[in-house]
């Protein structure tokens, strides 16, 4: 597999979504769209009217990251919303298992992430339900933060839990992501990177995405 880009909208200039997505579209695979409440996370950005537009606006498939809490009464409608993948927090929902399914059931890939300090061991039975994990390596609320090099290690897990299962999913890193550090990511197993202010605001948002990926598809290729 090839690495895969999302770069993530919180790093764009709100006002001009549309045109911004459309800066990236040659070298994203997806739109990363974070959602936040200024209750799971300090911080409120994007909803879903914006969601909505921003489907018209993109046949890039959208990656929304929900960071909210009650994720399994809102999940399953950002389907119906364009999402293409819905990933929630496991610390704050419920039933991580039945919102999973919900969000199947409704069409869409469902996603799970673990903030910095949650364990993934807990959750390996779940990995099946779902067909993404999301390894923060930042804390989630903002972007532009530094990337926290002791996730290495977590993300070594969760490839391992992956491929012991035999699975076909998804992992993604997302915080403090660069060339450099997707390079690091890719090694320890990650195949889809979320970069925010490594691509919106480089000189070149395209060249910079490509340097990611290619930095990715290399450490993939040897490790």
């Amino acid at each position: 597999m090839k690495a895969q880009l999302a770069p993530s909208i919180l790093s764009a200039d709100f006002a001009r979504l549309a045109e911004e997505i459309a800066r990236v579209a040659d070298v994203a695979d997806l739109v990363h769209v974070d959602v936040m409440d200024n209750h799971f996370v300090p911080n409120l950005t994007l909803g879903p009217v914006v969601v909505e537009s921003l489907r018209r606006a993109t046949t890039l498939p959208m990656d929304v990251h929900l960071m909210i809490e009650d994720p399994d009464r809102w999940a399953p409608a950002y389907v119906a919303m364009g999402a293409s993948l819905v990933t929630f927090h496991v610390e704050a929902a419920a039933d991580p298992v039945r919102t999973a399914r919900a969000i199947r059931a409704e069409g869409g890939r469902a996603g799970l992430a673990l903030k910095p300090g949650t364990a993934l061991a807990p959750y390996l039975d779940l990995l099946p339900e779902f067909d993404m994990v999301l390894v923060m390596t930042v804390e989630p609320g903002f972007g532009g933060q530094r990337f926290i090099s002791d996730m290495l290690p977590k993300i070594r897990e969760a490839r391992a839990a992956i491929a012991a299962l035999d699975l076909a999913i998804w992992l993604e890193v997302d915080g403090g992501i660069n060339a450099d550090t997707a390079e690091q990511c890719a090694e320890a197993g990650a195949d889809v990177f979320v970069a925010g202010s490594a691509v919106f605001d480089a000189a070149d948002p395209v060249a910079a995405g490509r340097g990611i990926k290619a930095a990715a598809d290399l450490a993939m290729a040897v490790s």
